[in-house]
């Protein structure tokens, strides 16, 4: 076993055990750093797999920067009541059911395709990358800024309520 494979099993363990773990924990803020655990590993899998640009977008877009504001909001609303936020788990058989049936649906689909390994055509990396930047900055300009403006309505409605709970506990 060479080092690589011994580190992409590593980050696959950490990676499923912490997926798992997911669902069974009770504290929401707990469970919001078993999946920046579970983020982080996917994206050193993606790094494995010569996916830079996925890995560096997983780390900044996802454990970066949703659940931060995840784990914000749950600091912020543990405040507010004075407990810890406790999930109840129910409907377990509804979603025992709806995960068989997803899982059964991506064994189907992967098992229908047809991979070759011993392909010897490589995508560059760098063409795919600006690719994606110059589509980005003209093709799709009108998505980019709506969304950013919507992640800056968002923050400053954050700060608002922040301050409007400060203000009436004061």
């Amino acid at each position: 076993m060479t080092v690589l494979n011994f580190i992409f099993y590593f980050l696959e363990a950490v990676a499923a055990l912490s997926a798992i773990s997911i669902i069974f924990i009770r504290n929401v803020f707990y469970g919001a750093l078993l999946l920046i655990t579970c983020l982080l590993a996917l994206a050193g899998i993606y790094v494995l797999a010569f996916a830079e640009f996925i890995a560096v977008t997983q780390i900044l877009i996802y454990a970066g920067g949703i659940l931060v504001i995840i784990i914000f909001g749950i600091m912020l609303t543990s405040k507010i009541s004075g407990k810890s936020l406790m999930v109840e788990h129910t409907n377990l058989f509804s979603g025992v059911l709806a995960g068989l049936t997803f899982l059964g649906l991506l064994l189907y689909f992967i098992s229908s395709q047809k991979f070759n390994p011993f392909s010897t055509a490589k995508p560059t990396p760098e063409k795919s990358i600006q690719a994606f930047g110059t589509g980005l900055m003209t093709d799709f300009i009108l998505p980019f800024e709506i969304a950013g403006l919507l992640l800056l309505v968002a923050l400053i409605g954050a700060a608002v309520v922040a301050s409007s709970i400060k203000s009436k506990n004061s």
